[in-house]
């Protein structure tokens, strides 16, 4: 199954806000996401092993984030409503807590910002480019540390505020660099 993207250009079939959020709490078994045109994509479920990276990988970034106690961390059913107007959801994510108390968002909504932390996990019915033009976005939008990790071509690309792309053959490790001061990822436990 691919994604499905529905155009959505005719301004009496544009979603709003409101709107968006109501079709994704009348379709909870659907993952939604609107892009900052107004086109609805509508995403297939992931293959167990999938699943089971992308779990694995929420539970070390979550653990790290407990401890750390300076941000939340945020699993694949999060929407984030981005500066642009695109609603995302992203497969991990990271915020410092600091971003959320200042704008005292509304808990049953949509969070309406750019993480500082994303991973993107490449599944089979991913395209490539696709998922390089989401992670270019998030970095357009404020992210600041971003991992596309693709174990089907075996590489992780890193996104980082105002640098180029950095693509390396799977790595045994990755920093949290800055952005997750101490956090480390051993990928050959995710991957094994």
């Amino acid at each position: 199954m691919m994604t499905l993207t529905l155009e959505m250009k005719s301004a009496d079939l544009r979603l709003g806000d409101a709107e968006f959020y109501r079709l994704c709490q009348a379709n909870r078994d659907l993952k939604l996401e609107l892009t900052a045109e107004g086109n609805l994509i509508i995403m297939p479920p992931t293959g167990w092993d999938t699943g089971r990276c992308n779990n694995d990988l929420s539970w070390y970034v979550t653990s790290w984030a407990k401890k750390d106690d300076t941000g939340i961390a945020f699993d694949s059913s999060t929407g984030f409503r981005l500066p642009n107007g695109a609603t995302r959801s992203l497969d991990v994510s990271w915020v410092q807590k600091t971003r959320i108390e200042a704008i005292n968002p509304d808990p049953d909504k949509f969070l309406p910002l750019c993480p500082d932390f994303a991973i993107e996990l490449r599944s089979v019915s991913d395209s490539l480019s696709n998922t390089q033009d989401k992670m270019q976005e998030y970095l357009d939008n404020g992210l600041r540390l971003g991992w596309l990790i693709d174990p089907k071509r075996r590489k992780v690309e890193i996104y980082r505020a105002e640098s180029s792309v950095e693509t390396v053959d799977f790595p045994t490790d990755l920093s949290g660099e800055t952005v997750l001061t101490g956090f480390t990822l051993d990928v050959t436990k995710v991957f094994a």
